[in-house]
């Protein structure tokens, strides 16, 4: 039986994100504070098992020492209509960085064009979630090049075979990052991954929790962005505090995505300001304003028993 109660709450985005429109939470609060056990409805109890090993460890071991008390943070644009852009972009107050979720160059340019009115002076991260094949990135980002120039910093997960990014690299300029190849396959040898990338995305849950993602970095050895899963403020205080560690933070961290969520656990929350969010605790303390329905609470509270009992933790 897992040790601590839950308190599992159901927060609503402004915009579908990941085909979701409502984020569920589970909270729980140990001797080194609160956690959050958050993996996506559709994970398996493998996945979930790596986050809430992460989850455990927030809640009782320290945090790392930190390096850095501010984090640069990026902006992050679900793909929506043009209308929405504006609105979206300006919670991220400060941002220079934009990380936009596209398929293709053809629908998702003028994501970009549009970004430019509001940001004049941005620069963009392409993230694709491994949804192209080889020849599709190179044609999508050979387009966004000669598009947009040096405004690109990096394309996320272009694709997610590791033999077809080792061949992207000699077909663009542009860099690549990598994410899903880093999550899904943690008991890979990811070393090897500096040959096909420039750039390690990770994130404190998915990862195993704050002390096995600064391992991951260690053995990748690449310039690391840190980025999140929809989190609350809880969850992303954790990615701060990771990014608060990592030795070679290549930049902007993808922890503003409160911003994307219609409320909060806390009154507290961790939103940017002036392109930064301070590495510091919060404590939720509106939990019960967005409580989750009774046989919610159940559903979580058996997935997180099934799990623990199954796991070793």
């Amino acid at each position: 039986m897992f040790p601590f109660e839950l308190q599992v709450v159901s927060i609503p985005l402004k915009n579908n994100f990941r085909g979701v429109s409502f984020r569920e939470i589970a909270l729980f609060e140990g001797p080194f504070g609160w956690s959050e056990f958050s993996p996506f409805i559709e994970y398996d109890i493998n996945e979930s098992s790596v986050w809430l090993k992460a989850s455990l460890e927030a809640a009782t071991k320290p945090a790392p020492k930190s390096l850095r008390e501010m984090i640069s943070i990026n902006a992050t644009l679900p793909n929506v209509k043009l209308s929405k852009v504006g609105e979206i972009l300006e919670k991220f107050t400060g941002c220079t960085t934009i990380k936009i979720k596209i398929n293709d160059f053809n629908n998702d340019k003028s994501l970009l064009m549009e970004s430019l009115k509001h940001i004049p002076n941005a620069k963009f991260r392409l993230d694709v979630n491994g949804g192209w094949s080889l020849n599709q990135a190179i044609t999508n980002l050979n387009n966004y090049e000669a598009e947009f120039g040096g405004l690109i910093d990096y394309v996320e997960q272009p694709c997610l075979d590791i033999a077809d990014l080792k061949s992207l690299r000699n077909e663009s300029n542009i860099k690549i990052a990598v994410d899903e190849s880093i999550r899904k396959y943690l008991r890979n040898d990811l070393t090897k991954l500096k040959d096909v990338a420039d750039i390690a995305v990770i994130k404190w849950a998915p990862s195993g929790g704050t002390y096995a993602a600064l391992d991951l970095a260690e053995k990748i050895s690449l310039p690391v962005v840190i980025s999140s899963s929809l989190d609350s403020s809880i969850g992303i205080s954790h990615g701060l505090a990771l990014a608060g560690a990592i030795p070679n933070l290549y930049g902007a961290c993808g922890l503003g995505t409160v911003a994307l969520l219609d409320g909060d656990v806390t009154s507290d929350s961790l939103l940017v300001s002036g392109g930064v969010i301070k590495n510091r605790k919060v404590v939720p303390d509106r939990i019960n304003e967005f409580k989750a329905e009774s046989e919610r609470q159940k559903w979580w509270q058996d997935r997180v028993n099934q799990i623990y009992e199954r796991g070793q933790f």
